[in-house]
């Protein structure tokens, strides 16, 4: 008997449906009308830069310094995950994986191109050899540094933060759970996650095409390839992409982790390669000026907007804004990956590894790889390197002809790439499947192919049609409104921090300080009950009133005045000690609101609830500290407390370096 196969998936609807529509969408519309989809595009994209590039600048600015805060403040000791968790990869392993998501291809593709082109423009002192190397360095850290791992660390931890601190999906629309709450399950929660795997997939698809090319040319130069054409890209694409859903069908565990830390280990041979090679006591010393130089002017390139100085507004908005964007971009990918990774570290390790590694690893490789370009372009090649800026995809293999072993290292950066890329596009596979399931534990391979296909056939399709631009640009467009949604996580991570902080340092209630097990019975029916507001008022109009009104008779006794104030209602009563020169002793008791959670409402195994709303009596006092719950207090325990009070009180006021807290014109402003 033939066996029948069931066919299985673990895609949302709701997903996966409209995110094909636009995708498909903008993919053709870009490839059957390039010119005039990059034209309108790009009128978009030059309307946002110019008029809206304070929003980046202001944004990106605020992750930076946020992380830090949450970095350095009390949140850094709260785990991603529960309280005795452990991380799930080893540090090294964790910041390989982390690092090939993050910046993969563009490390290779711009080592050498962004510092020379930085050299050879006209924006810098072109008459100055100097001031133009240093800015070179300068502004390509800024570009590859703190700045750009801020944003991705920002999406990351948030996604991390709820994922296994909540327990939430890894998903986009988790982060906005302190705000939407069950609401993220619905329209709106798809909608994000809809926006989250097109920005994904939009991403890896222009960098599938733009690493094909520099791939084709790379072996071009070696002879390996005659030309670069279409069929080459073809075999590169198709080689590429099988080995991206192989190595995401393995899972991280396997796979990608096993390409990361070989990619690792490569890049390090190529940098010392390049170091000990080139100009090696060069390089050392202007890495140590370029790091200085960064730190010196790190305020002024972070709030920059470059408004004085007309004629390099244009350079500002091709290169700043355009990487402001272009991280934001990704940050869904890269965030979600690292979030994935993450489980198991503390705030404060995720940020400072986050922040400060990959960008120390990022400064290194730069320097050694741009100031030997631009030493060469300056001593050696008169200037042939920089001549070349406009054929980035071919420079880094004219670079290195002005090394030994030519050959040997422009083999090495193709056999890099490759593997960047392989990471890069696993990882994103394997991100754009969780979001599509909605981070199903489950999932049938064929999904990892679907995506792997998807990805070969749009980006080959693009290539020959010439819209892969458009499909940069529409990426870099979208950076815009995703910039706001980040500072709505930002604000919704803080939110729940807070209530995770207040929510482990919350002590046992001052009211259960002098119980015993004596009436426990009782003591158990107070607390899964629910009070409404008259059954508070009638405590307060026993309990409490008994209690003032023996305190009273007693201070009398002891030649002390004492007044209850009921106001004339039902649900407020304090004791007070009037002083002419002192400020006056105040013990209350109110009728205090509590709203309940909507959890509660709905568990079974808690007592019935029939409203939100409950109440409890509240103590206050006379110099404004903040009350507690007195509603399990008996007669005497309340008696006990208002006597504790008051003689704090007393320890106070005869204390001579409280007098400006105990005068009697103090009284007045406490009323």
């Amino acid at each position: 008997m033939a066996k029948h196969r069931t066919f299985t998936t673990s895609f949302k609807k709701g997903i996966i449906v409209p995110s094909l529509i636009f995708i498909l969408t903008v993919c053709l519309v870009s490839a059957m009308f390039p010119n005039l989809s990059e034209l309108i595009l790009n009128q978009m994209k030059e309307f946002i830069f110019v008029n809206l590039n304070w929003v980046y600048i202001w944004t990106v600015t605020l992750f930076v310094f946020f992380l830090v805060y949450l970095m350095f403040s009390s949140f850094g000791k709260i785990k991603l995950g529960s309280n005795d968790s452990k991380p799930e990869y080893s540090f090294f392993s964790w910041i390989s994986m982390l690092f090939a998501a993050g910046m993969g291809i563009g490390l290779m593709y711009f080592s050498v191109a962004e510092p020379m082109q930085h050299y050879t423009s006209d924006v810098f002192d072109v008459n100055h050899y100097v001031n133009r190397a240093k800015n070179a360095q300068l502004y390509t850290f800024f570009h590859w540094g703190i700045h750009a791992w801020a944003i991705y660390g920002m999406v990351g931890l948030a996604l991390a933060y709820f994922t296994y601190r909540y327990r939430l999906p890894l998903s986009l629309r988790s982060c906005f759970y302190p705000l939407l709450k069950n609401k993220i399950n619905g329209p709106i929660g798809n909608a994000i996650d809809v926006f989250a795997l097109c920005s994904t997939f939009f991403g890896i698809t222009t960098t599938l095409g733009f690493g094909v090319v520099q791939i084709n040319s790379g072996l071009r130069l070696l002879d390996i390839v005659p030309e670069t054409n279409i069929g080459y890209q073809i075999l590169i694409v198709g080689l590429l992409v099988s080995l991206s859903v192989f190595s995401a069908t393995t899972g991280v565990d396997k796979g990608v982790k096993l390409l990361s830390k070989v990619n690792i280990f490569a890049v390090i041979i190529l940098l010392l390669f390049v170091l000990f090679l080139g100009p090696t006591v060069y390089l050392i010393g202007s890495f140590t000026e370029g790091i200085g130089n960064y730190i010196n002017n790190f305020f002024n390139l972070t709030f920059g907007t470059h408004v004085y100085d007309q004629q390099t507004l244009p350079w500002f908005y091709s290169w700043t804004i355009l990487y402001w964007a272009w991280w934001i971009s990704w940050s869904p990918y890269v965030g979600l990956f690292i979030a994935k990774i993450s489980k198991g570290r503390t705030i404060r390790e995720f940020v400072a590894a986050v922040l400060i590694i990959p960008t120390v690893f990022n400064f290194i490789w730069m320097s050694v790889f741009g100031n030997s370009a631009i030493w060469f372009d300056f001593s050696v090649a008169n200037g042939a390197l920089g001549a070349l800026v406009s054929d980035p995809d071919a420079l880094m293999f004219r670079f290195l002809e002005y090394l030994p072993f030519s050959t040997t290292a422009s083999y090495m950066v193709i056999a890099i790439i490759i593997i960047f890329f392989v990471t890069s596009a696993d990882s994103g596979i394997f991100v754009m499947n969780s979001i599509a399931s909605r981070n199903a534990t489950s999932n049938p391979k064929w999904q990892m192919v679907f995506w792997g296909l998807l990805l070969a056939i749009l980006a080959l399709i693009l290539l020959n049609a010439g819209g892969l631009q458009a499909l940069q640009t529409m990426t870099l467009i979208t950076a815009l409104p995703f910039s706001i949604l980040m500072v709505i996580f930002g604000i919704s991570l803080l939110k729940a921090l807070t209530i995770d902080r207040n929510y482990y340092a919350k002590d046992f209630s001052v009211t259960t300080v002098p119980w015993s097990g004596d009436n426990w019975q009782n003591r158990l029916q107070q607390i899964v009950s629910f009070k409404k507001k008259s059954s508070v008022e009638e405590f307060i109009q026993s309990t409490v009133k008994d209690a003032f009104t023996d305190l009273r008779s007693e201070f009398s006794k002891n030649d002390i005045v004492a007044s209850i104030n009921d106001f004339g209602v039902r649900s407020k009563m304090e004791i007070e000690i009037k002083h002419d020169v002192l400020n006056n002793f105040k013990y209350g008791v109110k009728c205090q609101l509590k709203l309940i959670s909507e959890y509660v409402l709905e568990e079974e195994n808690l007592p019935d609830v029939e409203d939100k709303k409950a109440y409890f009596p509240k103590s206050y006092f006379g110099d404004s500290r903040s009350g507690y719950d007195v509603q399990y207090f008996t007669k005497k325990e309340l008696i006990s407390d208002v006597l504790k009070h008051y003689e704090r009180f007393l320890e106070i006021i005869t204390e001579e370096k409280n007098e400006m807290f105990v005068s009697s014109n103090r009284n007045d402003s406490l009323e």
